[in-house]
């Protein structure tokens, strides 16, 4: 089973390698995976600079720490990550309407 972090409703899966086809969107120090929309917080990664870069593929985001980082929420308990490739999954619910991704 690969390692995963949960932070709430964000999870992290460590993956083995990018897809083919995955496009880079960012090399940056931090990252907001997902904002609080009642609270404004945010859960984000957060290393020393450009130590991170963010990948699309498909539906999927993915993020490359390329030294250890950590995910930091004002709310919850900060994790450290090791250095490796991470599928970001944000937490979705059923409603009678559709499935949506639950926001704080």
């Amino acid at each position: 089973m690969n390692e995963h972090y949960r932070q709430g409703d964000v999870c992290l899966i460590r993956v083995d390698a990018l897809p083919d086809g995955a496009k880079k969107e960012s090399t940056d120090e931090s990252v907001v995976l997902a904002y609080g929309e009642v609270t404004g917080h945010s859960h984000r990664l957060m290393t020393k600079v450009n130590g991170l870069s963010m990948y699309a593929w498909k539906e999927d985001k993915l993020v490359e720490l390329r030294e250890p980082g950590q995910l930091v929420h004002e709310e919850h308990s900060t994790i450290a990550l090791k250095p490796g490739l991470y599928k970001v999954v944000i937490q979705r619910e059923y409603t009678p309407e559709r499935i949506r991704r639950v926001v704080d």
